[in-house]
C-alpha cells in the first residue's frame, strides 16, 4: 500500500475548517481527525500556555493513529502549525516541544487547504477576532506560516459551495500525483 496523504484543512478560526474537513472526509470515504482544541476546550472551559504542550500531543497522537490505520488519504481538521500559531498570538510564546514538533510535523501533510477569513465570522465563545480587520491579520500569519516554509498549499476561497468544489479539486489533484 502507498503512503497515507495527509491533508491539513487550515487557517484562522471561523472559516468553516471543521464543516469542510467533515465533508471532504464523507466525499472521498476516508477517515478524518477532528480538531482536539476545541473538545478540550469543551471538557475545560478555557485552555492557558499550559495546555498546549498536552493539546498538541494528544492531536499528534490522534492523527497519527488515523494515519495508521488509514488508506491512500487521511483529512486532517487542524495541525501542529496551528496549535504553534495559536500559542504565539494568544500567549506571545509557544512551548519548545510544540515549536519543535509543528516544525517537524508540517511536513507531513502533501497539501494544505488553505482556507481564507472572506465568508462572515460565526460567533462561538472559543472564538477571539471577530473584527475583519483581525480576521485579515490573522489570515496573513497563517498564510505566511506556509511561505516561510515552501509548504504546499492551495487557498480556498468564496461561498461554501465553491470552498468545496475547489477543496475537491485539490485533494484530486494529491491523490492523482499532480500536487
Amino acid at each position: 500500500m502507498s503512503e497515507t496523504k495527509r491533508i491539513a484543512v487550515f487557517g484562522t478560526e471561523s472559516t468553516g475548517k471543521t464543516r469542510l474537513a467533515e465533508q471532504l472526509a464523507r466525499h472521498f470515504g476516508v477517515e478524518w481527525v477532528p480538531e482536539y482544541a476545541r473538545e478540550f476546550w469543551d471538557r475545560h472551559g478555557a485552555i492557558a500556555l499550559d495546555d498546549m504542550t498536552p493539546i498538541a500531543r494528544e492531536q499528534w497522537r490522534r492523527e497519527d493513529a488515523a494515519a495508521a490505520r488509514a488508506g491512500r488519504l487521511l483529512i486532517c481538521d487542524t495541525d501542529a502549525l496551528t496549535t504553534m500559531l495559536w500559542s504565539d498570538l494568544l500567549y506571545g510564546t509557544c512551548p519548545e516541544e510544540v515549536r519543535r514538533g509543528a516544525e517537524q510535523r508540517c511536513r507531513n501533510y502533501a497539501l494544505y487547504l488553505l482556507l481564507d477569513a472572506d465568508v462572515p465570522f460565526a460567533p462561538d465563545p472559543q472564538r477571539c477576532f471577530p473584527l475583519p480587520e483581525d480576521r485579515e491579520k490573522a489570515a496573513r500569519v497563517w498564510r505566511g506560516a506556509l511561505e516561510r516554509r515552501d509548504l504546499p498549499f492551495v487557498e480556498i476561497r468564496g461561498l461554501w459551495a465553491e470552498r468545496e468544489r475547489q477543496a475537491i479539486a485539490a485533494v484530486e489533484s494529491v491523490l492523482a500525483g499532480q500536487k
